[in-house]
């Protein structure tokens, strides 16, 4: 199973005033298993950035002076999310901004689920936690994800976290994370692939879960299919 981690930072908070996509940072998860593959990408929104927004992302106008414009990663975009399923917090916002950009281009497919299918996991984390707090932060907490290092919301900073919120989420299993040795070397083996130096191999090391595990991953899937 293939899921894209994916989170966004805008200009502001709404389409509907003009706001636009100023990051966009992604994930692959493969099985359940962080495979080191990413797209990260700011962008130009040709606009100003409202500043409660920069407050939160820390984005100025003139940090993304040279960067793309929103058409020229589109179709790249696309292809790394291609028949994936996007694991998305407050899937409504960001899918509605991207699909904003795609309609503003004139793309001929410019519905996400055109592309791929969407899990949002702040439905699902209501529907764990009724009644209390589910932002990514308040998760973070809950799950003991350790956040200390985020001081300024960021696509691929808030992709990273919703990875590990999303799989401790629906497994609570350690044994879920792919090998720290081998995450370390995924930036080498792709520098290795474009001519740098050759990646080692490294083996996978595997941790079956125990009965008490398995019983909570169970219960865990009983409560969301409620």
């Amino acid at each position: 199973m293939r899921q894209v981690v994916l989170d966004t930072e805008t200009t502001g908070l709404s389409t509907s005033h003009g706001h636009r996509i100023i990051e966009i940072g992604c994930l692959e998860l493969v099985n359940r298993r962080l495979t080191g593959r990413e797209f990260h990408r700011f962008l130009n929104p040709d606009r100003e950035i409202d500043q409660g927004a920069e407050a939160i992302h820390g984005i100025s106008r003139e940090d993304l002076e040279t960067a793309p414009r929103f058409p020229d990663i589109a179709d790249e975009l696309l292809e790394f999310v291609k028949d994936a399923e996007l694991v998305i917090h407050n899937a409504e916002f960001d899918v509605g901004f991207i699909e904003h950009e795609l309609q503003l281009m004139k793309h001929p497919r410019p519905r996400i689920t055109q592309h791929a299918t969407v899990l949002d996991t702040l439905g699902m984390a209501r529907k764990l936690h009724p009644g209390q707090r589910n932002s990514l932060d308040a998760l973070c907490k809950r799950y003991e994800i350790d956040a200390s290092k985020r001081d300024l919301h960021g696509a691929l900073i808030d992709a990273d976290l919703l990875a590990r919120v999303y799989l401790a989420m629906t497994g609570g299993q350690t044994a879920l994370w792919l090998d720290e040795e081998v995450a370390v070397a995924a930036p080498a083996a792709r520098a290795g692939a474009a001519g740098g130096h050759a990646g080692h191999n490294f083996e996978l090391v595997v941790i079956h879960a125990n009965d008490e595990e398995i019983a909570a991953h169970e219960a865990i899937m009983r409560k969301m299919k409620s």
